[in-house]
């Protein structure tokens, strides 16, 4: 099942209950004032603060660290979890949240674009049992402690982000999946590559509520937009609903629900123009950005 990005932490039990500070314990070999870590009840909190959320090439060429991070790989295994491993930094708080695939931890964090060093401080986590084997949650956790330096690089228009220990050896690998190209309104142009000529056939998209809201030509629609960290581009619309008014022609009505859910991706042709894929990477809709309502 897929999961929105802002669902990837479970609900916070009590600090006495789950608390563990890694860093107190002296896991990096350097004991600390002992912390609680925060346990947001989910990260809503954090993914609507008032950090700017569109990540731009601009801010990656100065070596800027922010934003929400999949975890891909940590010392060149597949990062594994029973919740997509995650990192999210806020540059006002200087904190880094996240989940190590089984776990909440949190930390402070600093780094030097000039010359490419981050590293993290105060590691924490809680300490839930997991049930899976093979997890690299361990391996998270003991990355996050060994890194000195970070990398960046864009690769179908992804963003990459490496870090590396004392030694320049590769420990991390996080990718950066940037939504906010869905955001506003859009005229369908095209369903299944077959251009559509409906006026009034638009979407509004809102990644931060993950909702949809729009006309089918016809009638009213609306539904959830999901996003998933586990998948380099990966969305879905689930929950859509929309009125019965009656339609001279509802062909293209049934074509646009359909197409709708058989979503599973999204990447952008322009600033004006997206394209919408289904699980075998079929164009199912083309969307052209409007400032019609």
């Amino acid at each position: 099942m897929r999961k929105k990005i802002c669902r990837h932490i479970a609900p916070a039990l009590s600090a006495a209950a789950m608390a563990v500070v890694l860093a107190g314990c002296g896991i990096f070999g350097k004991p600390k004032t002992e912390i609680t870590p925060q346990l947001p009840d989910d990260r809503e909190s954090i993914a609507k603060s008032k950090e700017q959320k569109v990540y731009t090439p601009e801010e990656l060429k100065r070596g800027v660290v922010k934003g929400d991070w999949a975890i891909e790989s940590v010392y060149g295994k597949k990062a594994v979890g029973e919740d997509s491993p995650f990192i999210k930094f806020v540059p006002s708080e200087k904190k880094m949240y996240g989940n190590n695939g089984c776990n909440v931890i949190n930390a402070g964090y600093v780094y030097n674009a000039a010359d490419s060093t981050i590293s993290f401080d105060h590691v924490a986590s809680t300490m839930r049992m997991c049930g899976k084997e093979g997890l690299t949650d361990y391996e998270i956790n003991t990355a996050l402690g060994a890194t000195r330096f970070y990398t960046w690089r864009v690769q179908d228009s992804d963003y990459y982000l490496t870090f590396y220990d004392e030694s320049r050896r590769e420990i991390m690998v996080l990718m950066h999946q940037n939504f906010e190209f869905l955001n506003g309104t859009w005229r369908v142009s095209a369903i299944n590559g077959q251009p559509v000529n409906v006026e009034d056939m638009k979407l509004v998209l809102d990644v931060d509520e993950g909702k949809l809201h729009g006309n089918t030509g016809c009638n009213i629609i609306n539904g959830d937009l999901e996003t998933d960290m586990d998948h380099p581009n990966s969305i879905s619309f689930s929950g859509i609903a929309m009125t019965r008014m009656a339609c001279p022609d509802p062909t293209h009505e049934t074509a646009l629900v359909v197409a709708l859910e058989e979503v599973s991706a999204a990447r952008p042709v322009s600033g004006n123009e997206v394209v919408l894929y289904d699980d075998r990477q079929k164009n199912v809709l083309t969307l052209v950005r409007t400032t019609d309502k």
